[in-house]
């Protein structure tokens, strides 16, 4: 069975309630229930915080011992080294998934400590990009 850690970053824990005009109306357990029932050969476990240092010590958790890794870092991707640093310290592979267009929005949004050290990044297809972020990791399961 597949072992994918998801990860999420500040605020994200209020979704379906915080902005629905920008981040929609679904919350997170309603999105990792979809998950979990479409890709049953995967084991999903799911992390979020609001603090930067528990994000980084899921990083290195995880890190070493899943198939994959899909991160939101939120508002952390735009100031947090450690979290790029965390990402490139592992072996595992991570995907960078954000709900929204980051690169239409506000300037300080387009800078991402995140994005040099992942595999790949989905940006701006909601909550969807969590499936595809998954559907990268079967198909390229086993190529780490």
């Amino acid at each position: 069975m597949l072992q994918i850690t998801i990860i999420n970053g500040p605020n994200l824990n209020l979704l379906g309630k915080r902005e629905p005009g920008v981040y929609g109306n679904e919350t997170f357990d309603d999105c990792l229930a979809g998950l979990k029932a479409h890709y049953p050969q995967v084991n999903f476990t799911y992390f979020q915080s609001n603090i930067e240092g528990e994000i980084v010590d899921a990083i290195q958790a995880a890190g070493f011992n899943q198939d994959g890794i899909i991160i939101n870092p939120a508002a952390y991707t735009h100031t947090s080294i450690a979290i790029g640093d965390a990402i490139a310290a592992i072996k595992t592979p991570v995907i960078e998934v954000h709900i929204s267009n980051v690169h239409a929005r506000e300037e300080f949004r387009k800078i991402s400590h995140v994005s040099a050290k992942v595999v790949g990044s989905i940006i701006g297809l909601g909550l969807k990009g969590y499936a595809l972020a998954t559907d990268w990791f079967i198909s390229n399961a086993g190529s780490k």
